[in-house]
């Protein structure tokens, strides 16, 4: 197939085989002090530290005379495995990470050297966490699994036709999303050097036809609609005199986005969102004399856990995966909930429109709401 074919003979990038690389990777990062238990208010009187993470990755970047292949020059995507053997293993351990993550050029700086980005999303496994006996201090994690969210900027240099070093500067963010109490979370900032081998090599990237160009970057609207669902731990009361209530709170929600494709790889649009809140709401309907364990409350109103909001979003539309942020304000809320709020969301297309919805929302960029695990539909 020539460059210059037509856009209606260039064949899809899933209708033929991904090409594939191997990769290795190592870096040395920072452990933030963005909590009291890393700050030093641990049994060690132990301070932030450093890690050293080597990984293993697979890549697959879509053929380059295919439909995406053309008109995302350089994407690639994956999964990944690594280790965090941080020098301060007492008091969190060392996990092991399993994520996927998608990269692409921003500019290209030389024939052969560039500047990307890459994101990361997955889980860690092995984390020392809070325990009331032998870990009462570590209010950062409370489960051995969390969530691994990482941002990358990324120098790329093609060494040889099948060969790319890839050095990294970025951070990582560790939480469980609020399913378990005390959940501070873990950050990192470091650098890491890596080397991609291309199996079979690499080919040439040819520019996508006119027509094709055009029809992906013009403007259209589609819209996204998203149920999603999750659970959490509660804590009431303020101050001083916050307690953890026992057991675990559903969370529902529902969203409507109508989205405005500026060009291939941005959207932005408003959403509207409800959500249900089983944990909401709750200190107005405690059992007085009920405290700890023995902590009981009248059933709220379906009404007074329930909140609607307006948000705006902006996303990075990519082939299989779209990443989404969004700012809302809730006209309809709990007593005693934040009413601006914020969301982050990775969007995994599975099947034409289809998509699985993995998100975390806060309120007022610092306290933990929840998770949104959930199902959603491009129209």
């Amino acid at each position: 197939m020539q460059a210059h074919a037509a856009a209606d003979s260039i064949p899809d990038g899933f209708a033929r085989p991904l090409h594939t690389g191997l990769g290795i990777d190592a870096g040395f990062s920072v452990l933030m002090p963005t909590n009291n238990y890393l700050d030093g208010n641990n049994i060690y009187q132990q301070r932030g530290g450093t890690v050293f993470t080597p990984g293993l990755r697979l890549e697959l970047r879509f053929d380059p005379y295919s439909r995406q292949g053309m008109l995302y020059h350089g994407l690639y995507q994956g999964v990944a495995i690594s280790a965090d053997l941080n020098n301060r293993y007492n008091i969190l351990g060392r996990p092991v990470s399993a994520f996927v993550f998608q990269g692409a050029p921003i500019a290209h700086l030389a024939q052969r050297l560039w500047l990307g980005y890459e994101w990361q999303f997955g889980a860690a496994f092995g984390w020392k966490h809070y325990n009331e006996v032998t870990m009462p201090d570590n209010v950062a994690l409370s489960t051995s699994t969390t969530a691994h969210i990482g941002l990358n900027l990324t120098l790329n240099y093609r060494v040889a036709e099948s060969t790319t070093l890839r050095l990294s500067m970025g951070g990582r963010h560790f939480s469980n999303g609020n399913t378990e109490w005390p959940n501070a979370g873990v950050n990192t900032l470091g650098v890491s050097l890596g080397i991609v081998y291309s199996l079979g090599g690499c080919q040439s990237e040819p520019q996508a036809p006119e027509q094709l160009s055009r029809e992906a970057d013009r403007g259209r609207w589609s819209y996204d609609i998203v149920g999603y669902g999750a659970w959490r731990k509660c804590v009431i009361g303020t101050g001083n005199s916050q307690e953890l209530v026992p057991g675990h709170f559903a969370v529902t929600g529902l969203q409507f986005s109508p989205l405005r494709h500026l060009n291939r790889w941005v959207a932005v649009g408003p959403s509207l969102d409800l959500q249900w809140d089983e944990g909401a709401n709750l200190d107005s309907n405690r059992v007085e004399g009920a405290y700890g364990d023995n902590m009981f409350f009248y059933r709220p109103s379906f009404g007074s856990q329930l909140s609607a909001g307006i948000s705006a979003h902006a996303e990075l539309t990519m082939p299989i995966f779209s990443v989404n942020a969004g700012l809302g304000y809730d006209f309809i809320k709990p007593a005693g909930n934040k009413r601006f709020y914020q969301s982050l969301t990775l969007k995994a297309f599975v099947w034409r429109g289809i998509f699985l919805n993995v998100g975390y929302r806060l309120g007022e960029f610092k306290t933990p709401q929840n998770l949104m695990l959930g199902l959603g539909i491009r129209l």
